[in-house]
């Protein structure tokens, strides 16, 4: 059974949290590469590779050198066992071509929240993750993924850009290096039991 962020009475010995966490992002951002870089299991990838046709439909501007893509979902895990909090992130990666959006929302249901991952080059693609989880009111971050040769945004620069509410946090990262990716998931854990917390309090009042 999953575990509720926040729902742990005071003073109890706090249970794992099982929480599933989305990421979702444009085409060729970089999904499966973070869902690969910090799971700890054998990653579940559903890549088929590019064909000329796909070509066809596909835009691969700024991302030529692709020659692979999610056509369902990237699934990963990891634990985290330091307190006070221990808790296991399940991940999934979701498609990024428009054709495959229909399997989003069986993707996205019950998680506690996305990361949005964007692509400067592309920073259009991102609209519509942005978009699909405001509608959803899903706590989200924008994790701006910094690709060699790249032009370097602010994380201001990119908020203005994707129009995004002054509580969505915006963050760099290289989702290569483990330990960046791992920053941009401590940060949504901790964006979504703020979000929590605060719809509860307001509940309460």
């Amino acid at each position: 059974m999953a575990y509720e962020l926040g729902s742990e009475p005071r003073g109890a010995a706090l249970p794992v949290a099982e929480l599933k966490i989305v990421v979702a992002g444009g085409f060729g951002v970089g999904k499966t590469t973070m869902v690969t870089t910090v799971s700890e299991i054998e990653p579940l990838m559903t890549e088929e590779v590019l064909t000329d046709a796909s070509r066809d439909i596909d835009d691969l501007t700024g991302v030529a050198e692709k020659t692979t893509t999610t056509v369902a979902m990237d699934f990963g895990r990891i634990t985290f066992d330091e307190p006070p909090r221990p808790m296991i992130l399940f991940l999934f990666g979701t498609p990024g071509q428009e054709r495959f959006w229909f399997a989003w929302p069986d993707l996205s249901h019950g998680a506690v929240g996305a990361v949005v991952l964007a692509d400067t080059r592309r920073l259009e693609d991102s609209f519509a993750a942005v978009s699909y989880f405001e509608q959803l009111k899903t706590p989200f971050v924008v994790a701006v993924n910094e690709f060699d040769n790249a032009y370097r945004y602010t994380p201001t620069e990119v908020r203005q850009a994707l129009e995004l509410d002054p509580e969505v946090p915006v963050l760099t990262c290289d989702v290569r290096d483990r330990a960046s990716a791992m920053t941009v998931l401590i940060r949504l854990v901790e964006h979504s039991l703020r979000r929590r917390r605060h719809l509860t309090s307001g509940a309460l009042a």
